[in-house]
Parts: structure tokens; C-alpha cells; sequence
């Protein structure tokens, strides 16, 4: 069995990587919203903080009221109970990934967790 697994996205408002992916520490997917669009819901977590990552475009994330403007290689953590609603922009559509992981599970960071290869 291989230690990688490969899946390309294109042309869809939203794809969750974690069944094309076989993942099993996060959750992660790809998202398009077209100018003046927005999530069409208010939400939050019992767990996971989220974290979005602007690849294209621009937008407002309300968090627990507050607006936060978002652009082209922003990132955003958001904490699980923070209550959250994404808006494109009215004159330019938002493309982003939004990374959910279990808060505080972090145990080692990229040189702590690293091994070098033989």
C-alpha cells in the first residue's frame, strides 16, 4: 500500500478531501463562493477550530459579530466556538480552504515531529 494518496479538484463550489484523501487528523476543503454570495448559515464547533486560507479573490468573515475583512493570502484560525458566517465580496467572488482540526491536539510542530530520511 502506498504512503501517499493523490485527488485533483476543479470546477465545483465545494469538495471535503477528507474521504479523497483518506484523512485522519483533519479535515479539509476547497471552497468557492461567487461575488455577493455567502455561506448560508451561522456556525460553530464543539471541537475543531478552523482555519481558512484566502487562495483567490476577497470576503468578510463575521465572527461573534465582529467582521473581519478577508483577501488573497490571508489566513484565519477561528476557535470552536466562535460563530462564524463567510461572504464573498459583492464585486469579487472567494476561494478558499478551510482546515478543521480538533483544538489543542497539536502535539509537535515540523522539526519536533520531522525524521530525516535514510
Amino acid at each position: 500500500m502506498a504512503n501517499f494518496k493523490k485527488f485533483s479538484v476543479s470546477g465545483t463550489d465545494r469538495v471535503e478531501l477528507h474521504d479523497n484523501l483518506g484523512l485522519t487528523g483533519a479535515e479539509i476543503s476547497v471552497n468557492f463562493l461567487p461575488a455577493g454570495a455567502a455561506v448560508p448559515f451561522v456556525h460553530c464547533h464543539k471541537k475543531n477550530e478552523e482555519i481558512y486560507v484566502i487562495l483567490e479573490g476577497k470576503g468578510t468573515m463575521t465572527v461573534d459579530g465582529e467582521k473581519v475583512e478577508l483577501a488573497a493570502n490571508d489566513f484565519l484560525r477561528v476557535a470552536p466556538s466562535g460563530k462564524r458566517q463567510l461572504s464573498a465580496s459583492s464585486d469579487a467572488a472567494i476561494k478558499y480552504l478551510c482546515i478543521q482540526v480538533k483544538e489543542n491536539s497539536l502535539e509537535g510542530y515540523t522539526m519536533d515531529d520531522g525524521v530525516v530520511g535514510e
